[in-house]
């Protein structure tokens, strides 16, 4: 089928050959996309040459999650114009938060139905943000997380829990213990406990040396890529964004 100018290319790059060759087919069946389908080790370079509108990508391109987002980050930096589409195996956090972060503009999983992915692919290209209500739940739960102060070992070995991790983030943001308690949703004499742990854990004796501490080990790291998803729950039944 030849590409006409008003048509909305898109390129299909899913971990096997046949999935992503069956996805194209029933993508060509609306006359308003021209869809084909390439390896995953393939569409950086298929990208660079045609520029196509929109990229749906296997978040398990070349076999694991890493790879998806490297391939992600590499798509992204050769066709910047390029609108990508995170295809995952099942609804999870940290692939659907990561996906965007990552510059992904959609996130669609692929148990859900094919004239979902049409709607998807066709809002995406015009500038919106296709996420399910479950993955707008994850994202706004992802927001309102604080940023864990990770504290490391000479190994590199994570020392603090995660919660702990939370409570250190606020004492170095110089908020009480009533505060955090308030913030966390715990009690008092549990945040208490959590930062005598700390100082424990830590070899401090008191707040500001702990707040010295993270602030001396701050990093700067890349999101966290899980190496595989969970199965898929029930599929969604409404678009949160980019919905009409």
């Amino acid at each position: 089928m030849t590409f006409q100018p008003k048509q909305v290319q898109v390129l299909v790059a899913d971990s096997t050959p046949l999935s992503g060759e069956l996805i194209a087919l029933a993508l060509q069946r609306d006359p308003d996309l021209h869809a084909a389908d390439v390896s995953p080790h393939s569409v950086v370079k298929s990208a660079q040459t045609i520029h196509p509108h929109v990229v749906i990508l296997s978040c398990n391109a070349g076999g694991n999650s890493n790879e998806g987002f490297e391939t992600l980050k590499e798509l992204l930096a050769a066709s910047p114009k390029t609108r990508v589409v995170m295809l995952l195996d099942g609804e999870n956090q940290d692939l659907v938060v990561n996906a965007l972060r990552w510059g992904a503009r959609g996130v669609f999983c692929r148990s859900y139905p094919i004239e979902m992915l049409i709607r998807c692919v066709k809002q995406v290209h015009s500038g919106q943000v296709w996420i399910s209500a479950a993955q707008l739940d994850f994202l706004l739960t992802a927001l309102a997380t604080p940023p864990a102060s990770r504290i490391v070992d000479a190994r590199g070995t994570q020392l603090l829990s995660r919660r702990e991790q939370e409570v250190i983030h606020w004492i170095v943001e110089g908020l009480s213990n009533r505060e955090i308690a308030k913030v966390l949703g715990i009690s008092e004499y549990t945040v208490k406990n959590y930062v005598y742990r700390i100082f424990d854990k830590l070899g401090v004796s008191n707040r500001v040396e702990a707040a010295m501490y993270a602030a001396a080990q701050r990093l700067s790291v890349p999101p966290k890529l899980p190496q595989s998803a969970p199965e898929s729950s029930l599929p969604a039944t409404n678009i949160a964004a980019g919905d009409d």
